[in-house]
């Protein structure tokens, strides 16, 4: 209804002209958000048709998630929609990072079946800052590369590229990865057998050998033994041994087999997955079946 003397609108009136509830309305009045534009005679609250527009202004910014301070400000002329709209987006891309963090959490959680001290620790993993992942991040080099003076450059620099992209938004599968990775490259068993790999690069390599010659190596292993597995070639048939000689030269078999068996463990293929789907990239390619074949037809050689 209306007060009959001023043709303002009771509280009841502006309800049922909004469809909000007299309690919300009387609500968002207490708490300054719609003030009443007079009192009836009775002390009842009154309002004109710009409450009605008002309050619909409120219910907007309610339902946008805006906090009552922030519509009073609005409502004042303190500050603009737009640039409180700013700031509320800035909050709820936090809040959607977060809630990445712990979907990231939980799914890992879940598909582990971990403890509570796991869950703990993955949550703390999970959360950790830019600066934070970098020292997990420089630690690990540290460890796995002191005193290493001659490991091709090319590893040292794809080995930090990949444990040290983790978008500032990531995606729940990134965020997974990363929990996983921070994990492993904690391991001091990991870290021993990525050592080791690196150890077993720089063993020979003199101070003239050009970067990238390590990476050069796998592709030609690559690309021969897929040509052996697609001529029929058997690891221990007499054609083998040309194969392994254009692949590793007068280099000792069962040195280049150790080497091969160090750079192609489960934990480190596992490592190279975490690290793509933590950069965006395509899952990366094993070769299994190529690297068995060079295995066994070095272990034939060796043999004999």
């Amino acid at each position: 209804m209306t007060d009959d003397s001023s043709g303002l609108l009771t509280i009841g009136a502006l309800a049922r002209a909004t469809g909000l509830s007299v309690r919300t309305i009387r609500y968002w009045s207490d708490e300054g958000a719609l003030p009443p534009v007079a009192r009836s005679s009775g002390g009842y609250r009154l309002y004109d048709a710009g409450s009605v527009a008002r309050l619909e202004l409120v219910r907007t910014l309610r339902e946008l998630g805006l906090g009552l301070d922030d519509v009073r400000r609005v409502l004042t002329g303190e500050t603009t929609v737009a640039r409180v709209a700013a700031a509320h987006v800035a909050a709820l891309d936090a809040q959607i990072r977060s809630l990445k963090l712990t979907r990231a959490v939980l799914s890992t959680v879940a598909r582990r079946g971990s403890t509570a001290e796991e869950t703990t620790l993955m949550n703390k993993l999970a959360r950790l800052s830019a600066a934070e992942r970098g020292r997990i991040i420089e630690d690990f080099m540290a460890e796995v590369f002191e005193g290493i003076d001659t490991a091709d450059p090319d590893i040292r620099s794809r080995l930090r590229f990949a444990v040290g992209n983790l978008p500032d938004d990531p995606t729940p599968e990134q965020a997974d990865a990363w929990v996983e990775l921070a994990e492993l490259i904690q391991d001091p068993e990991f870290r021993a057998d990525m050592r080791r790999m690196i150890e077993l690069n720089a063993a020979d390599r003199g101070p003239d050998v050009p970067a990238g010659t390590s990476l050069w190596l796998m592709s030609r292993l690559v690309q021969l033994a897929s040509g052996a597995l697609r001529d029929g070639i058997a690891p221990d048939s007499p054609r083998a041994p040309r194969v392994l000689r254009e692949l590793i030269g007068n280099a000792d078999p069962d040195t280049v087999r150790e080497r091969l068996a160090a750079a192609t463990n489960v934990r480190l293929a596992r490592y190279r997955e975490l690290s793509a789907v933590m950069n965006g990239l395509e899952p990366p390619t094993a070769y299994e079946e190529q690297f068995r074949w060079v295995v066994a037809a070095l272990e034939v050689q060796v043999a004999r």
